[in-house]
């Protein structure tokens, strides 16, 4: 293998400040024509990427090429993780003899852990380790995890003696039982907090982001990541399942840890060819540090023409792309204004930072508060594809699960393979045909532009919902008014309508996560600054866990208010009892209050490096007003 293609942070900008200075010799020079000034523009940024001798740094991008070791490593990673998360609840309450309740709880209290956990691995990733480092040492610790889980089901000696089912006392787990179970979580947890927020980014990473060929390999990157990930899904719904629940525990956990081996081979077969990003410092300092300063200039007036006026310095080993200026958030200008008491040191950066921040620090922040309105629009958009993994299932189980003339009922939980399945099947299609087809359309490289991408995802949920809703009152009031399949277990009248209706709902919902979840995903990535992108993808599961909290609100309220009132409780064990078909459209309706502020957002929205005015507006001024006031 060639030798590891590595970015090294000292990404050369020492000739950054004799490039302004001749640019500033020129500003007072009539120019030709606009397109010089562009080409003028163009050289600036070329420039900006050399070696500090005029020289292009050499960075070897593979591209394609080392994606079958990221896309491996990935998907059996989700094939590990997901095979053993899938029937954890199952596990739990069989093996371990542990209370529904109290089984729910842990498996909650998890899966959100894990969901949180996202945003301290993004920042010990992007402060001291860097992507490629902090992936390797969670593939590890995930392998550990799931070894540590299968060991409970493999050695007798980890887990409580077996309860027969006719039994009505079982002996739970002891203090060392769980101990031990525990000590999987938290590896898992570990693994799964520097894996979910770096994996997208450091596959990012592999791709020239100066070509086209480089951009659109991205742009195909995010849309096959979502395809492994669902394709890793299915596998775990079905096959990993089965084989835990018809075959043994043991070796159904096994499986899953197998599959997490192959995962961290994969990973470190690539990494002689991999680019790797090193961590440049804490990211979020910077961030804090404009917002101080703010505070503390909050007096000042704000100055004229603040692209030119304002201090700006950019770190020779800084890794992020120059920024224009832009007018939203302009209290934070403030930081950037140099009064009589700034000092600023010999090679131009202020001599406190924390006094005096650059125009590039508040445009890396204006950039980070831009992104949370968009965010907070992502998790109303979850909710709904929430309920297409919980409702949908108790949906299956009261209604008809046979296949065809035969005896044999797909079980309720698989439903939601048909989401999986619509997903896999819709983002090659739309990679391939709908994007190039847009693209000659509209000139952009994703065809649409991320924020509509995104808008289309978030309307699709309202219509997921609506059907959803036309589904379950058909599925009632076909249990209330003909004949039924008999009962199903603590619930109620199992419907005679058959449960592949649920498949248009699951299969909408599914198409909206390949526009709104991907989406999502490339919106972070591309509109955090480089430093922050691997903060920029843990937003994303913390999105999803904050839907889950917020669904889990919305069910315990909507539970609560509806017991004892005339409609009947929405939400009881017995959905034929119930009105779910009204849970669900007030989803719809509070996904159509959603729709409406995200345009307003997507509206305001003004996407990192979009704008090039202020540029243009350094053709405008002489030197001595291009330098810190």
């Amino acid at each position: 293998m060639e030798k590891s293609s590595e970015i090294d942070d000292q990404t050369s900008r020492e000739d950054k400040g004799k490039i302004t200075v001749q640019e500033s010799t020129n500003i007072g020079t009539p120019q030709n024509d606009h397109k010089e000034t562009m080409e003028d523009i163009d050289l600036k940024e070329n420039m900006d990427k050399s070696n500090g001798k005029g020289e292009a740094k050499h960075v070897n991008y593979r591209g394609w090429k080392v994606m079958p070791f990221i896309i491996g490593n990935e998907t059996f990673e989700k094939l590990g993780t997901l095979g053993t998360l899938s029937n954890l609840l199952i596990y739990l309450t069989t093996v371990f003899n542990i209370k529904s309740v109290t089984a729910a709880t842990i498996t909650t209290v998890f899966s959100g852990t894990a969901s949180f956990s996202t945003l301290i691995g993004a920042f010990l990733c992007d402060t001291y380790f860097g992507r490629y480092k902090t992936l390797g040492f969670a593939t590890v610790a995930s392998f550990l995890g799931l070894l540590t889980i299968q060991l409970t089901a493999a050695i007798s000696k980890l887990h409580p003696p077996h309860c027969p089912k006719e039994s009505s006392t079982c002996e739970g787990p002891t203090a060392g039982h769980m101990t031990f179970l525990m000590t999987g979580f938290v590896l898992m947890i570990i693994g799964s907090g520097g894996i979910r927020p770096c994996n997208l980014a450091f596959g990012a990473d592999q791709f020239n982001p100066d070509t086209e060929s480089g951009k659109r390999g991205v742009n195909s990157f995010f849309n096959w990541y979502f395809f492994t990930f669902t394709f890793a899904q299915m596998i775990s719904l079905t096959l990993i399942v089965y084989v835990q629940s018809n075959v043994s525990w043991s070796v159904g956990l096994g499986i899953p840890a197998i599959l997490m081996l192959i995962s961290c081979v994969l990973y470190y077969m690539g990494s002689k060819m991999y680019v790797k990003v090193k961590a440049t410092g804490s990211p979020m300092t910077s961030v804090a540090q404009v917002f101080v300063v703010a505070v503390k200039k909050r007096q000042l007036k704000p100055v004229d023409r603040p692209w030119l006026s304002l201090f700006n310095y950019i770190p020779p080993k800084s890794i992020n792309a120059k920024l224009s200026y832009t007018d939203q958030f302009r209290f934070l200008d403030k930081s950037a204004i140099m009064t009589p008491q700034d000092q600023v040191n010999a090679d131009g950066s202020p001599a406190d930072p924390w006094k005096l921040c650059s125009l590039q620090q508040v445009e890396e922040a204006k950039c980070l508060l831009r992104v949370v309105p968009v965010w907070a629009a992502a998790i109303i958009y979850f909710v709904a594809i929430v309920q297409q993994h919980t409702y949908v299932v108790f949906q299956a189980v009261q209604s008809d699960r046979r296949i065809g003339n035969s005896n044999f009922k797909m079980p309720a939980a698989t439903y939601v393979v048909f989401l999986m399945l619509s997903l896999s099947i819709f983002i090659p299609i739309y990679d391939r045909i709908f994007v190039p087809f847009l693209r000659r359309i509209t000139g952009k490289e994703g065809g649409i532009t991320i924020l509509q991408r995104i808008g289309i995802g978030i309307f699709l949920t309202v219509a997921t919902m609506l059907v959803s809703g036309l589904v379950e009152e058909k599925r009632r009031t076909i249990a209330l008014t003909k004949p039924t399949l008999g009962t199903a277990p603590r619930r109620g009248a199992i419907s005679s309508m058959s449960a592949l209706w649920l498949i248009p709902q699951l299969s909408l919902a599914g198409i909206a996560e390949a526009f709104g979840s991907v989406g999502q995903v490339e919106f972070y990535y591309k509109q955090f600054p480089e430093n922050m992108r691997s903060i920029g993808g843990s937003l994303f599961h913390c999105g999803m866990a904050g839907s889950s909290y917020l669904s889990s609100l919305l069910i315990a309220v909507v539970h609560q208010t509806t017991n004892g009132a005339a409609t009947g409780n929405w939400l009881p064990e017995d959905l034929n009892k119930g009105r779910l078909d009204y849970y669900y459209y007030m989803i719809a309706g509070l996904g159509l209050l959603n729709m409406g502020y995200f345009l307003l957002c997507a509206k305001w929205y003004k996407y990192k490096g979009g704008d090039c005015d202020a540029l243009l507006e350094l053709n405008e001024k002489p030197t001595n007003q291009i330098k810190p006031i």
